[in-house]
């Protein structure tokens, strides 16, 4: 099944690409849709953009001062219209990246949902590395590790709850603008904003709690970290 970050590089390397199963993602992931949208936009300003260049390139010898001022700014307009499109492009995209970035850390560590408590022995060196401890109210912790996540070491826990097992990953090294909802590859969840430590990401398996839930476990683990450094 395709992905939303293998989808986005699809379109990336050809946005007019199409298979059956990039059609089936379009259909399901309204953010897939406003994605592909966004770069059929940027592809067709940035056809105009070059044309106007190309025009300007290739005007006669002979053209009136005025004129060859015009094309000359033109021309550079067209330069930074392109530079500032493929700006806003690359701007939208990491937080649907590191969203298929946690979600495909997490298909490496099955044994992360482990249910028996974890030992507090073992939890306190994992949030030290990242400098920060876990009150009690974050509820019970069952599996810890500090995991190598886009060159940094992170904490990696499980959360029990009442919907069941739920990751936490301490993203200090990852902010994000605002809280972005996700649910690809077999999980769904959110990533919080957490001003001056980056974010956090909250996901669960597949069916398992709605999403609200998990925005509620989210909330609550957020608080319950108290930074140390």
């Amino acid at each position: 099944m395709t992905d939303c970050a293998q989808y986005r590089r699809a379109m990336l390397a050809d946005p007019q690409a199409a298979s059956p199963e990039l059609a089936e993602h379009l259909a399901h992931c309204p953010e897939c849709a406003a994605y592909r949208e966004r770069l059929l936009r940027f592809e067709g300003r940035l056809t105009r953009a070059l044309r106007i260049d190309v025009q300007a390139a290739h005007e006669p010898a002979q053209v009136p001062p005025m004129r060859v001022r015009r094309n000359g700014w033109l021309a550079m307009a067209a330069s930074l219209v392109i530079a500032l499109l493929v700006g806003t492009l690359w701007l939208g995209a990491p937080h649907a990246s590191l969203a298929a970035d946690v979600v495909a850390h997490m298909a490496g560590e099955p044994e992360a949902w482990a249910r028996s408590p974890l030992p507090a022995p073992n939890l306190a060196p994992v949030l030290a590395e990242a400098h920060m401890r876990l009150r009690p109210d974050a509820g019970t912790v069952s599996y810890a590790q500090s995991c190598l996540f886009r060159g940094h070491h992170v904490p990696h826990l499980v959360v029990q709850t009442d919907m069941g097992p739920v990751t936490v990953m301490v993203l200090v090294h990852e902010p994000v603008a605002a809280t972005r909802m996700f649910d690809e590859g077999g999980y769904r969840g959110t990533i919080v904003p957490v001003p001056g430590h980056g974010s956090i990401a909250v996901l669960v398996k597949g069916e398992e709690g709605d999403l609200a839930q998990v925005e509620s476990v989210a909330a609550r683990v957020k608080e319950a970290i108290v930074w140390t450094g």
